[in-house]
C-alpha cells in the first residue's frame, strides 16, 4: 500500500518535541524527575503549537535511577490530568527511548491511539549532591519498598563481579581492545580514533543549548590522562565515558498526520517515522561468542540502511550512542562511513550529558530539529546494556511507504553468532588473551588488570593481573602493540582468583 493510500489516521508523525536541563543553585530548589518530565512534556506540547496532551493515548516513561516512585507513569498520569490507555514505566536500557518511540508510532499505525508521548528524566546530580550533603529533598518521598530495578551485576558470573568487571566503565574496554586489535590498529592508533571521535562529539554538544558540558575539547585533551581528567578503565579516560551527573528531561509527542493536519501543524514541522529494528545479545557478556564485534547491532543497523536503499551514506544526519567509544566506531564500520564521520546532533553522552537510560530521548528531540531545519532522512541508533540491547529507528521528513510491524531481527543477529567456549571460574596451564582491561583508583593508580582468556583447552576464563606485576601491566598496555593474542601462564591465587601474567 502507498503512503498516499494509506489513510491519513494511521499515517504516524511527530510533532512536538521539548526539553529542560536544571542547573539549580539551591539543593531544595532543584526538580524532581517526575517535575522534570511534566515541564518536558508541557514543552513538547508548545513546541506542537496545538492541545494534545488532554487527548494523551499512549504514555512511555524511560527507566529513571536517581529516585524511585511508585508507578511513576501514574503519578506522571495525574500530574497530567489524563488516563491513557497504555500507561507504561520501561525497564533499564539506553536503547529504550528509541523503542517506545518505534512502538508509539506503531500503536497510531495499529488504530490504538491518536496522541502519544515518549518521555524521560533524571535529576542525579541534584540527587547525588543532597545525599553528599546531607539534604533532605523536598521531593515525592523515596520509595524504599520498591525494588531496584536489575542491573550489571545481577546478570554476571561472580567471578566477573568479584574482579570488578560488572559495570560498563569496566566491561565495554574489552569491546574495545578486541574490536580494534580485529581492525589491526595498536592500542595508540586507536585511541587516536577515539579522541578523533569524541572531540566531534563534544564540538556539536559546544554548541547544544540543552549540553550539560558545552566545551570544545581537542582530541588529545580527551585522551591523556591528568588531574582532570584521571585514567577510569584501560584505555578509557574520564573524557572518555558518559557522565550521568545531570538533572535533564525530554519529551516528544506523536500525533497521526490526519489529527495534525485537522489542528493546523505546518507540514515541514511533521516528522515521520520510517521504520527500524532491535536484537538482543546474552545479557551475560561472558556467554557470547567473541567481543569484535555485535552481531546484533550488525543486524539492526543493516536493517535500518535497506530501508534506505541499503547504504548508510544515505542517512544525512545520525546520532550514533556514544557511551564509550566502541559503540560509535563498530556502528560506523557496519554503516560503512569513514572515520570523518559526524557522529551526532546531540553532543554525546559525555560532553551533552548521560541521563543515564534516556540520553536518546534528547538525541531524538535534536533529530528532529535537524531535520525541520533541512536534513531529510535520520538514524537515531540506541543501545543498553553491554553492547547487549539494540535498536534503530528512521525518522524523515518524507512519510514512508509503509510501517512494518515487523521489528525483531533477531534471528539474522542469531544467525551469525558461532558458539560460545565455556566458562570457567578455575584454570591452569597457558592462556591466550582474548581482551584486556586494567582499573584504576581515583588517583589514577591500577587497582588490577583483567585479562579475558582462552584456555589450552578452548574455555573461557578471567584472571588477575597484581597491580604489583609491573611487566605483565607495561606489556598489556603496550601503546605499539595489542594485547590480544599475549600467552602467558594461569595461576590460581590463595583467594580463589584466576592470576596471569605474560611469558
Amino acid at each position: 500500500m502507498t503512503a498516499t493510500a494509506r489513510p491519513a489516521e494511521r499515517i504516524p508523525v511527530i510533532v512536538g518535541v521539548g526539553e529542560i536541563v536544571d542547573r539549580t543553585k539551591e539543593l531544595a530548589e532543584g526538580l524532581e524527575p517526575l517535575a522534570l518530565l511534566e515541564q518536558a512534556i508541557r514543552r513538547a506540547e508548545n513546541d506542537a503549537g496545538v492541545k494534545l496532551i488532554h487527548e494523551l493515548g499512549s504514555l512511555d516513561v524511560v527507566n529513571f535511577l536517581s529516585w524511585r516512585y511508585r508507578d511513576p507513569e501514574q503519578l506522571l498520569a495525574q500530574r497530567l490530568g489524563v488516563r491513557p490507555a497504555h500507561c507504561h514505566y520501561g525497564p533499564v536500557g539506553g536503547e529504550s527511548p528509541i523503542r517506545f518511540l518505534h512502538e508509539a508510532a506503531l500503536r497510531i499505525a495499529r488504530g490504538e491511539c491518536e496522541v502519544a508521548v515518549v518521555c524521560g528524566a533524571e535529576a542525579q546530580s541534584t540527587a547525588t549532591k543532597a545525599e553528599r550533603a546531607g539534604v533532605t529533598l523536598p521531593w515525592t518521598p523515596f520509595a524504599h519498598d520498591v525494588e531496584e530495578p536489575k542491573r550489571g551485576a545481577a546478570f554476571q558470573k561472580p567471578l566477573a563481579v568479584q574482579l570488578g568487571v560488572f559495570r560498563p566503565v569496566t566491561v565495554y574496554p574489552f569491546y574495545e581492545v578486541a574490536s580494534s586489535a580485529r581492525w589491526g590498529q595498536t592500542p595508540q592508533q586507536a585511541l587516536a580514533e577515539s579522541g578523533e571521535l569524541w572531540s566531534r562529539f563534544s564540538a556539536v554538544a559546544a554548541y547544544n543549548p540543552n549540553a550539560w558540558l558545552k566545551r570544545h575539547f581537542a582530541p588529545e585533551e580527551i585522551t591523556t590522562a591528568s588531574a582532570d581528567n584521571r585514567p577510569i578503565a584501560w584505555p578509557y579516560t574520564k573524557l572518555m565515558v558518559a557522565n550521568p551527573m545531570v538533572n535533564m528531561g525530554a519529551a516528544l509527542i506523536l500525533t497521526s498526520l490526519a489529527k495534525a493536519r485537522a489542528a493546523g501543524i505546518a507540514e515541514h514541522r511533521m516528522i515521520y517515522p520510517l521504520g527500524g529494528a532491535s536484537a538482543e545479545d546474552p545479557r551475560d557478556y561472558l556467554t557470547r561468542d567473541q567481543f569484535a564485534e555485535s552481531h546484533p547491532q550488525n543486524a539492526v543497523l543493516q536493517a535500518a540502511m535497506n530501508l534506505v536503499g541499503g547504504n548508510g551514506s544515505a542517512f544525512d544526519v545520525i546520532e550514533l550512542y556514544s557511551c564509550f567509544p566502541c559503540v560509535p566506531k563498530m556502528a560506523r564500520r557496519t554503516l560503512g562511513l569513514g572515520a570523518d564521520v559526524e557522529p551526532t546532533v546531540t553532543g554525546g553522552l559525555t560532553f551533552f550529558g548521560a541521563p543515564l537510560n534516556t540520553y536518546m530521548t534528547h538525541a531524538a528531540c535534536a533529530m528532529v530539529r535537524r531535520l525541520r531545519g533541512g536534513a531529510k532522512r535520520g538514524l537515531l541508533y540506541g543501545q543498553g546494556g553491554f553492547v547487549t540491547k539494540h535498536h534503530a529507528l528512521v525518522i524523515s521528513r518524507e512519510p514512508p511507504s509503509a510501517l512494518s510491524q515487523d521489528v525483531s531481527v533477531q534471528a539474522e543477529a542469531d544467525r551469525h553468532r558461532t558458539p560460545a567456549p565455556e566458562f570457567v571460574a578455575e584454570a591452569g596451564g597457558h592462556g591466550k588473551v582474548e581482551s584486556f582491561t586494567a582499573l584504576y583508583d581515583r588517583n589514577g593508580e591500577v587497582e588490577h588488570g583483567v585479562v579475558m582468556l582462552r584456555t589450552e583447552q578452548d574455555t573461557r576464563t578471567l584472571a588477575r593481573v597484581p597491580a604489583r606485576d609491573d611487566a605483565t601491566l607495561a606489556r598489556l598496555m603496550k601503546p605499539d602493540k595489542t594485547p590480544v593474542g599475549a600467552l602467558g601462564p594461569i595461576t590460581m591465587a590463595a583467594d580463589g582468583v584466576p592470576e596471569w601474567r605474560v611469558s
